[in-house]
């Protein structure tokens, strides 16, 4: 029996090609032809100030750590159900995650329960979009503005997904996405920051060349580049931006194949909702999704275990996700949370992700038989 495996990054056929042309142009650092191409594109898909590509989605968090300007001791809003990432892109800077408990419906932060979390220390809201579903972005926007609190949005899992007709890292001060093997649009790591205020776009840019002008120095603005700031190297070579122009020239109909699983998936799921044995994802009204992931819930952590189980007999690889971090070692160091965390902690246990992938329409049919029996 062949396995299916949870996840299978997708090439488009061009990859390759791409990544010889960036090596016979005689550039394979940062910043090249491809990455610049990447640029133009995440710019006009998301209207974003500016788009700067990242050697991961870490990296673009840190640099919205650096460009928020949090201290040691000052306070970041998040969800606890995220990956570590998120909160650790701030404690580096030595501030303070505040979690705060989840929605029931789509597992995104509770918006009713952030502004009641705010203290003076509080510096940013940080909404992390679950599954590639937006968070309630105008709640969230304006609880940020009266509080005159920074947005950032961890939209690693959102790109192409949109709220209200409006891409998903392009609605607060800054967005991050991811191109992680297990996202839909890959350059193996890989991930882009975008920046969405205009003031802080000649810093990001700053920030991410080391602390130097580097990049004006290459447009001709400057006639030499300098340490002027704080920074890192936060670019991919080119080898990586090669690889994901490849992706990204095809982003629409690669999430076209996976919304069609999704979809399938969805269709077949709902009788056994309506029979109590699951419930099935939530998309909001106004929110447009990605087809990111499909996870179920199911009725307790033991028969998620069980499920798991029976599902890897059968050669099918099923996974469930985040350990809240509130609850995590270094969570209990480092954070504190606001409120009681009910629906992370419950659904955190229930939550089974399913293969999706492009290329798994041959074998979902399978997942599915699997699925029903460990039911």
């Amino acid at each position: 029996m062949t396995p299916i495996p949870f996840n299978k990054p997708f090439m488009t056929g061009r990859e390759l090609w791409y990544i010889a042309q960036a090596h016979t142009n005689g550039h394979l650092s940062g910043d090249g032809q491809f990455t610049r191409q990447c640029h133009a594109w995440l710019e006009k898909k998301t209207g974003a100030r500016r788009a700067l590509l990242t050697h991961s989605c870490t990296a673009a968090l840190e640099m919205a750590a650096l460009l928020t300007e949090v201290q040691p001791g000052d306070e970041v809003i998040m969800p606890s159900y995220t990956f570590v990432t998120t909160a650790n892109a701030f404690v580096m800077r030595g501030a303070v995650p505040v979690f705060v408990d989840i929605r029931p419906d789509t597992l995104n932060i509770d918006e009713t329960k952030i502004e009641a979390a705010i203290t003076a220390r509080t510096r940013v809201i940080l909404p992390v979009h679950y599954a590639g579903v937006a968070c309630e972005m105008d709640t969230i926007m304006d609880i940020a503005r009266r509080h005159r609190l920074f947005v950032v949005e961890d939209a690693a899992q959102g790109i192409l997904s949109t709220y209200k007709g409006r891409p998903l890292g392009s609605i607060g001060h800054m967005g991050t996405y991811s191109f992680h093997e297990t996202k839909n649009i890959v350059a193996g790591e890989g991930g882009a920051l975008l920046v969405n205020d205009p003031e802080l776009a000649e810093r990001a840019e700053i920030i991410r060349e080391k602390g130097t002008n580097r990049s004006q120095f290459f447009r001709g603005q400057v006639d030499k580049y300098t340490w002027v700031d704080i920074g890192s190297s936060y670019l991919p070579g080119e080898v990586i931006a090669a690889f994901l122009w490849a992706q990204l020239e095809e982003a629409e109909a690669i999430n076209a194949r996976r919304m069609a699983l999704w979809e399938a998936y969805h269709a077949a799921l709902a009788p056994l909702e309506a029979e109590g044995r699951l419930r099935r994802p939530v998309i909001t009204a106004g929110c447009e999704h990605n087809a990111h992931m499909y996870y179920i819930l199911l009725e307790s952590l033991e028969k998620r275990t069980q499920v798991i189980a029976d599902l890897k007999r059968q050669g099918i690889n099923s996974v469930f996700h985040y350990v809240p971090l509130h609850s995590a070692p270094y969570g209990l160091k480092s954070s504190r949370h606001h409120g009681a965390m009910t629906h992370t902690d419950a659904l955190s246990d229930r939550l089974l992700r399913l293969p999706l992938w492009v290329g798994l329409e041959d074998g979902q049919d399978r997942v599915l038989r699997a699925l029903r029996e460990a039911l």
